[in-house]
C-alpha cells in the first residue's frame, strides 16, 4: 500500500506537470493526475480527464478520490487575452468554482487527507496593477482591496479547514519557467519558436525582442514542485502561505546571452518584437519546422498557449524606461526550512534542452 496517494489537478500546465514529475520520485506514492487534456507523458501517474468547470462530472469521479492524502490544487481558468483577463468578473468567479467543484466531492471520498496545497502568485500583491512595495511580504504585502480570484480560494479553503485534521500551504511563486506544453504563462516554448522562426529567417544572432529591463525573480518548476512536497510534509508550512523563487534576480537583457546560446545563437542586438502579435499568426513556417526537425510539438495554439502574449508582458515590450524592480522576499520559506536555490541563467538552459531533448524544439 502507499503511504501517500496525491491528487494532482491542472496536469497539463507548468506547475501541474512539474509537481506530476516530482512525485513520480517519491517511493511510496500514487499520483493521480487530473486534466482536460492529456499530459504528453504521465511518469507513472492515472491519469483522468477532468473539466473542472463541470460539478456533475467532478462529483461523478469521487470513487477515485478515496484514498487521497494530498492535494495539489494547480488548476488555472485563463480567458484569451491574458493580461486583460486578470480583472475580468468571469475569470475570478470561475477560479473559484473549479476549485470548490472539486474540493466538495474530494473532502467527503478522502477522510484521510492531510495536506492542501493552493497556487497564487505576485498578483497577491497587486504586480499586474501597481509598483510592488520591495519586497513584498506575506500577510504584509497584499492587496486585497484589488478583486482576485486569490482570495476567493484562500477563504473557501482556510473556512473549510477550521476544525479539520488536514492543513493547507499556499505558494506564491513569481515568474515560473519549465517544461510544459499548451500552458497560458511559459516563456520557454514562445521563446523557442520566435528563435526558431529567426533560424528558418536565416539568423545566427538572436535579437532581444522585449523592453527596457526591470530586476525580476524567476522559479523553476522543477523547483517549485519540490516546495510544493515539501510544505506537504513540513510542520512549519501547516496553514502557512510563502513566496517562492529560485533565490537570485535577474534582468531580461542580462540573461539573454544565455537564453541566445542555449537556443544556437549568439546574441544580438535589442530590437524590440510583439510576440503575440507578428509570431503567433506563423502557424504556417512553424508546421514546416515541425516536419523539417520532426517535432512532436503541435500547433502553435496547442504548444504555446496564450503564452506569447505573456512573455511579452513579463519581458516588458514597449517598456522604454526602466521600470520599477519586482521583488519578493523568501526570509519566510528559508526559516520554516526550504532553502533550495537555484541560478537563473542554469534554469534557463535546463529548461530549453528538456523540451529539445524531447523534440519539442529544434536541437541548437
Amino acid at each position: 500500500m502507499p503511504s501517500k496517494k496525491v491528487l494532482i489537478a491542472g496536469a497539463t500546465g507548468l506547475v501541474g506537470y512539474a509537481a506530476m514529475k516530482h512525485f513520480a520520485t517519491e517511493p511510496g506514492c500514487e499520483v493521480v493526475a487530473l486534466s482536460r487534456r492529456r499530459p504528453d507523458e504521465t511518469y507513472g501517474a492515472r491519469w483522468h480527464s477532468l473539466d473542472l468547470t463541470d460539478p456533475a462530472a467532478c462529483a461523478a469521479l469521487a470513487p477515485v478520490f478515496a484514498g487521497v492524502t494530498h492535494l495539489v490544487y494547480a488548476a488555472l481558468y485563463e480567458q484569451p487575452g491574458l493580461v486583460a483577463g486578470w480583472r475580468e468578473d468571469e475569470q475570478i468567479r470561475t477560479n473559484d468554482l473549479m476549485l470548490r467543484n472539486l474540493f466538495g466531492p474530494l473532502e467527503q471520498a478522502a477522510p484521510g487527507l492531510r495536506h492542501v496545497a493552493l497556487l497564487q502568485g505576485t498578483k497577491a500583491y497587486g504586480v499586474h496593477v501597481r509598483p510592488l512595495t520591495v519586497p513584498a511580504r506575506e500577510n504584509r504585502s497584499e492587496m486585497h482591496e484589488q478583486p482576485n480570484f486569490y482570495w476567493n480560494q484562500e477563504r473557501y479553503l482556510t473556512s473549510q479547514q477550521k476544525g479539520k485534521a488536514w492543513s493547507w500551504s499556499i505558494l506564491r511563486p513569481v515568474l515560473i519557467v519549465g517544461d510544459s506544453v499548451g500552458s497560458a504563462m511559459n516563456v520557454i516554448p514562445a521563446l523557442g519558436v520566435y528563435a526558431a522562426l529567426m533560424r528558418r529567417a536565416g539568423k545566427t544572432r538572436l535579437d532581444y525582442p522585449g523592453g527596457v529591463g526591470r530586476v525580476a525573480q524567476a522559479v523553476d518548476a522543477d523547483l517549485l514542485a519540490r516546495a510544493i512536497a515539501w510544505t506537504g510534509e513540513a510542520a512549519a508550512a501547516r496553514n502557512e502561505i510563502f513566496n517562492v523563487t529560485n533565490g537570485d534576480v535577474f534582468v531580461w537583457p542580462n540573461v539573454w546571452p544565455a537564453i541566445a546560446d542555449a537556443l544556437g545563437f549568439t546574441p544580438g542586438e535589442h530590437v524590440p518584437l510583439a510576440l503575440d502579435r507578428e509570431i503567433r499568426p506563423r502557424e504556417a513556417e512553424w508546421a514546416e519546422i515541425r516536419r523539417t526537425h520532426n517535432l512532436l510539438s503541435g500547433t502553435l495554439k496547442e504548444f504555446v498557449g496564450l503564452s506569447f502574449e505573456y512573455a511579452d508582458y513579463t519581458m516588458g515590450f514597449g517598456r522604454t524606461e526602466p521600470g520599477p524592480p519586482a521583488l519578493v522576499s523568501t526570509i519566510k520559506l528559508m526559516q520554516a526550512g526550504f532553502t533550495e536555490v537555484i541560478d537563473s541563467e542554469a534554469m534557463f538552459r535546463k529548461c530549453f534542452a528538456e523540451m529539445q531533448a524531447k523534440r519539442l524544439l529544434p536541437p541548437p
